[in-house]
Order: C-alpha cells, then sequence, then structure tokens
C-alpha cells in the first residue's frame, strides 16, 4: 500500500543532523513506492531554502539536494512566510512587498503561511516531523 507522506523540517541546513536525516528519509520515502507531496519548513528550518549557502567542497550540499528531489518527483518545497522572514529568507514576491533590495530564497522553494501546513495534516497519510 502506498501512502502520501509530508514532512516538516525545524531545523537549519546545517549545525544540525536533523535536515539531512529529514532528506535521507525523503529518498527512502520515494524508493519504498510511497508519494512525498510536500516538504514543509518551519521555523529554523527555513535556512534549508537559502540561495547563500555555501558548502565546503567535501561536505553535501543539502539546498541543492533538496531541489533535485524536488524536481524529480514533483514535491512542494515550503517554507513558512513569517518563519522565514523574521530569519531574513526573503523570497522575490516578499522582497517587492516590503521594498527589500534583494532576495535569496533558492529556486524550487516557495514561502506559504500555516494554511500551507494545516492542509498536509489534513491531506497526508503520515506527517513526520524533523
Amino acid at each position: 500500500m502506498s501512502l502520501n507522506y509530508v514532512l516538516v523540517v525545524n531545523s537549519p541546513v546545517y549545525g544540525h543532523q536533523s535536515s539531512l536525516t529529514a532528506y535521507r528519509f525523503a529518498k527512502a520515502v520515494i524508493e519504498k513506492g510511497h508519494t512525498l507531496t510536500r516538504v514543509f519548513f518551519y521555523q529554523d528550518g527555513v535556512s534549508n531554502a537559502s540561495s547563500l549557502t555555501v558548502p565546503a567542497n567535501d561536505e553535501f550540499d543539502l539546498v541543492a539536494a533538496w531541489q533535485s528531489l524536488a524536481t524529480a518527483h514533483n514535491i512542494e518545497l515550503q517554507t513558512c512566510v513569517a518563519a522565514a522572514l523574521r530569519r531574513g529568507q526573503i523570497s522575490e514576491d516578499e522582497a517587492k512587498q516590503h521594498n527589500l533590495a534583494s532576495h535569496n530564497m533558492a529556486d524550487g522553494f516557495t514561502q506559504a503561511g500555516l494554511g500551507g501546513l494545516s492542509e498536509s495534516l489534513l491531506t497526508a497519510d503520515r506527517v513526520i516531523q524533523f
């Protein structure tokens, strides 16, 4: 039986193991034949969407990995807009709305309110938080 999963990532892109664990879990879910419809980045997890991260040459590029996984499997990558704005993670639309000179959200990520997460909770078979 194939299940529909949604992941909630609260940890920053680097400095903690949880975001990488979430990515590995996402890959495993897909490899087992399940569906992953959305990854919602909340609290410090919004840093996973930064286009300005530059990992060392010998480090795993987690932002690029999320982007590739989402493109290959039609997964929505959403950040909580309120959490993102507080942490300086700005989409192009938010930069325009707030008259900011630049934005730093990586391609493939979008900003959403908690309504996006609420919808996920209602439509997913499993919601896993990291």
